[in-house]
């Protein structure tokens, strides 16, 4: 039966012409390829080198082994080269940067497609400055940057959104959102019980920035929850409203944990992109982390 190991033994010392350097590039001892070209030899029934004082000089019948088997030799090896790329990617140790604010939405989903993952946690300009001194793999950002060394692509966008505790009647803000009485609508915001992730409630001043052109809403949180996720938890079990990221809450509502109160087309989407490190043996790992942050995103 034939040892494939035999004919790519005989393409390096072709191309070598010599037993020594067919050895280093094989990372086998000398005897070893001697052996298998004495085997290749008796196989084929033909003399395939001539020893030389510095080296060997394939004979006539070498020349048209190899005529007959390079490509097909070079074929598998690129297969095999492929097959442990692509192993090697699946089996490898991800390291991916993401706002703890996000992690919710894109945790899960990453988590159940690759076997080992290493989440660090940073705002935007933290996490860049980890791939792009190459700490970590991959990042989640909401800003774009122009950068040589870092390579980055848009995955797609989310958006901030109002939502409330289904106990909450929202028929009448409903109304009045229809209506555009905005002054009204306010009020009624005003009114509620306000959860947040930050003191500095920088979502419902953004939110109220664009929605009702106000630099400083009126409302007082009542709730400093410092993770978007464990806010949307706490809220569920209890009382109240809040503003988050669409992607962060679509799952609650499709549970009926919480409710959608307004998606207002006054606030515009945010831009979510995949940054990660010019490293050509993460070519195809990346790709298939941004279609994991597309599907989440779609």
């Amino acid at each position: 039966m034939v040892n494939l190991e035999w004919y790519r033994t005989f393409k390096s010392v072709y191309k070598n012409g010599n037993f020594s350097l067919a050895a280093k590039e094989l990372f086998i001892s000398q005897p070893a390829v001697s052996q298998q070209i004495a085997m290749l030899e008796a196989h084929v029934g033909y003399t395939l080198f001539n020893r030389k004082s510095k080296g060997v000089e394939p004979t006539e019948y070498a020349k048209l082994l190899n005529n007959l088997i390079i490509d097909a030799l070079d074929r598998l090896e690129n297969v095999e080269n492929g097959f442990r790329a692509k192993a090697f990617n699946a089996n490898r140790l991800l390291s991916v940067g993401v706002s703890k604010h996000l992690m919710s939405c894109f945790g899960s989903s990453l988590v159940a497609k690759f076997d080992f993952i290493d989440f660090t946690f940073g705002n935007n300009e933290e996490l860049f400055d980890l791939v792009n001194s190459k700490k970590i793999d991959f990042a989640i950002v909401t800003k774009q940057y122009d950068t040589f060394d870092t390579l980055q692509q848009r995955v797609g966008a989310i958006k901030q959104v109002v939502v409330a505790t289904p106990d909450i009647q929202i028929l009448e803000l409903t109304s009045k959102i229809q209506a555009e009485d905005w002054v009204a609508v306010e009020n009624w915001l005003n009114e509620q019980r306000w959860y947040s992730h930050d003191s500095g409630i920088p979502h419902i001043k953004l939110f109220w920035l664009h929605v009702f052109n106000k630099k400083r809403p009126a409302i007082i949180a009542n709730y400093i929850i410092p993770s978007e996720n464990e806010m949307l938890s706490i809220l569920a079990q209890n009382t109240g409203v809040t503003i988050v990221w669409d992607c962060n809450a679509k799952t609650k509502i499709q549970n009926k944990e919480i409710q959608l109160v307004w998606d207002s087309p006054k606030m515009p989407e945010t831009p979510v992109f995949l940054l990660s490190g010019k490293k050509d043996h993460l070519t195809t790992i990346t790709q298939e982390v941004a279609w994991v942050l597309k599907e989440v995103l779609a």
